[in-house]
Parts: structure tokens; C-alpha cells; sequence
């Protein structure tokens, strides 16, 4: 298939199949089976995946416009994408052994089997060096114990990408969900992302053979959460212009319809000024992202920090335009009849994950410091 014809497919799908249904997958805080399976049969779970692994092969930039239209339409099912796609296989491909990447990749890529990225717990967010979940090395195999909270599509996944240490030393590992000793509860109640089967998942003496090791031993925090975190940064990225976008045209359409005073409210200067600044600054973003993954392609030694500053610039767009939406909608717009709501709950939700807004602040400030701080 042209790679064109795949985003093509993806925008219809997205548009015909995805939108009128975003409202009942968060409402069921549940993405239907027959979605996962319908992502897979397009190819769009393994499409940042190279053909020889089973994927499309999408580069970075067309990766971007594929997220972008699944993101505009149901940000739950963007976040499969961000989780299965870019974390969990992106990370394989980059780092897995060939045995590894034989015996998983091209299952994640044709949605076979479903990923999902257990790194946070009770203790352990941000500061991904704290996690407290162990493993001890015993002959063939390594022994893992510890319990992982608010681990997207934990609920249905197959594989578990796990981060675990010993003694501080700390390392991945690829857990499959029916070894012995794996167990989830789903939670619920969440702001955004509702539909995402999140769940906690406790690891209890699970014995996982030593080749599901990745990149050896000690690699967990400096190359498998790094990339990790890059990849899921750059789809959040996407995400925050997607829904900044689907905002932008709520209010728009709402703006030229809705008449107070005799006249429509997108004659009045104040929501005039909402809807200018929105036009700019998703432009803005969404040309961020496309530098970032002009950058990623070329495999750029800035590509982490322009990710990091697409990342923080889209999901601080994406919070105001969505904010604003449900200004210009008013007490629609506080109603779940209406996207906006929906919208707003689900912005704020990329200003926490993947590293929060004030992390990656840090990490820009730093990079700025580096750069542009005069010598001597």
C-alpha cells in the first residue's frame, strides 16, 4: 500500500469510525475489542514499524499525520498508538536483540499481541531512577516482584515492557501477561485517557527467561526509558496538536453559528482573539513537530531536545485551545453533549504524562544553557 494511502485510510478511518464513537469509549472507559482489532487489520499498529518486522514503515513525519488524525478523533485510541506503537515496539526495534525483536516485534506490529509500558509506581513517576520493583538473576532467568499502578492498556495487553531494579541497578525486561505470577486489577476514575484500560499490575516471583533481557543489564534507566521517553514524547507531541486542532474547529463551527445579541458570537472581538490565537499557535505546534521528526529521521543529535520542546509547546497548546473552546461553547461547552469537555480533560493529560510540563522545562532551560550561554 502507498505510504499516502495509508494516512488517507487512517483520516477516514479516523473521521467515520473513531469520532462518532470517542464519547462512548470514554463514557465505558473501555476501547472495544473490535477497534484494537480494526487498528491492527489497518496496519496502523505497527506503523512506524519497517516492512521486514510486518509494519508500513512509516517514517517519522508520516508516523506524526497518522497520530494527528487518530488523536483528533479519540484521544484514547491515540494513546494505544503512543503506547503500543511508539513505546513499547519503537523501543524493541531500536534495542532488543535480533532473537527478541524475532520473537515479539512482528507479533506488536500486526497487533497480534498488544504492549504496554510498566514503569510507574506508587513511588516511582517522574523519577523513573526510584522504581522499587526487583529482580534477582537465578541460572536462565531473572526473578521479578513488585507491583506497577496506572499502566495504560494494562487490562488487555499481551506483553509488558517492565522496568525493575537490584540494588539500584536497573534494567528492562519483556514480561508476557500468562507467566505465572502476573496479575491486574483495572482502575478507574480518571480525568482523561478514560478508555484506556488502565490497570495496576502486581508481578509475584515472575520467572522471565534471561533473553527477554533488553539491552543488558543496567540498561534500564540510561537507554530503555531515554528511548522509551523519546518516542512517547513524540507521539504525545502529535497528540497535543491533534487535540488542540479538533478544539480549534469545535469553537470555529460553534463561533458561526451560535448568535447572542442579534449577532454570532464569532463577530465579537474577545472570541475573536480566542480563535486567532488558536489558528497560530497549532500552526506553531504542529511545525514544531514536524522539525522534530525531520530530526528523528535523520537520527540528529538534537532530535531529543526538539522532541522535548514539540512535547511541552503541543500539550501547553493543546490545554489553552481546548480551555478555550469550552469558553466559546459556554454551558455546551461544560456539557458532555458536546466534544469540548472532552477535549479539555483530555489536554491536561499531556501536560502529566511522558514527563510533565515543568520537567521538560528543566530539560529545555538546560539545553538552552548549553547552547546559548556565551563562553568566557
Amino acid at each position: 500500500m502507498d505510504r499516502s494511502d495509508v494516512i488517507a485510510r487512517a483520516m477516514l478511518f479516523a473521521e467515520t469510525e473513531l469520532a462518532p464513537r470517542a464519547a462512548e469509549f470514554d463514557r465505558d472507559e473501555a476501547l472495544p475489542r473490535d477497534v484494537i482489532q480494526r487498528m491492527a487489520a489497518e496496519g496502523l499498529l505497527g506503523a512506524s514499524i519497517p516492512t521486514k518486522w510486518g509494519g508500513l514503515g512509516l517514517d517519522p513525519l508520516e508516523y506524526g499525520e497518522v497520530t494527528e488524525a487518530i488523536g483528533k478523533a479519540c484521544a484514547s485510541t491515540r494513546a494505544l498508538l503512543t503506547v503500543h506503537t511508539s513505546i513499547v515496539a519503537g523501543t524493541l526495534l531500536e534495542l532488543a536483540s535480533r532473537r527478541l525483536k524475532e520473537k515479539y516485534l512482528t507479533a506488536l506490529a500486526r497487533g497480534e499481541m498488544i504492549g504496554c509500558f510498566a514503569l510507574s509506581e506508587e513511588g516511582a513517576g517522574s523519577d523513573a531512577a526510584a522504581v522499587a520493583t526487583t529482580y534477582i538473576r537465578k541460572g536462565d532467568s531473572f526473578v521479578l516482584n513488585g507491583r506497577k499502578k496506572w499502566i495504560s492498556f494494562a487490562g488487555v495487553a499481551d506483553l509488558i515492557l517492565v522496568l525493575a531494579t537490584d540494588n539500584g541497578v536497573t534494567s528492562a525486561f519483556m514480561v508476557e501477561r500468562d507467566m505465572p505470577g502476573v496479575r491486574t486489577w483495572p482502575m478507574s476514575g480518571f480525568l482523561g485517557n478514560r478508555a484506556t484500560h488502565i490497570a495496576e499490575i502486581e508481578l509475584d516471583d515472575v520467572e522471565v527467561p534471561a533473553e527477554n533481557l533488553i539491552a543488558g543489564i543496567g540498561a534500564g534507566f540510561g537507554f530503555v526509558v531515554n528511548t522509551a521517553l523519546l518516542h512517547g514524547r513524540y507521539s504525545i507531541a502529535w497528540a497535543g496538536v491533534a487535540l488542540a486542532q479538533a478544539a480549534l474547529e469545535e469553537m470555529c463551527t460553534y463561533a458561526t453559528r451560535r448568535e447572542q445579541f442579534g449577532v454570532k458570537i464569532g463577530t465579537q472581538q474577545l472570541v475573536q482573539k480566542m480563535v486567532a490565537d488558536a489558528v497560530t499557535s497549532v500552526a506553531a505546534a504542529r511545525e514544531l513537530c514536524r522539525s522534530a521528526g525531520r530530526s528523528l529521521a535523520q537520527r540528529s543529535a538534537d532530535a531529543a531536545t526538539e522532541t522535548i520542546i514539540a512535547k511541552y509547546f503541543s500539550s501547553t497548546v493543546a490545554q489553552r485551545a481546548t480551555s478555550d473552546a469550552v469558553q466559546v461553547l459556554g454551558g455546551n461547552g461544560c456539557w458532555s453533549g458536546y466534544p469540548a469537555e472532552r477535549l479539555f480533560r483530555e489536554a491536561k493529560i499531556l501536560e502529566i504524562i511522558e514527563g510533565t510540563s515543568q520537567l521538560q522545562q528543566i530539560m529545555i532551560a538546560d539545553a538552552g544553557y548549553k547552547k546559548y550561554a556565551r563562553k568566557a
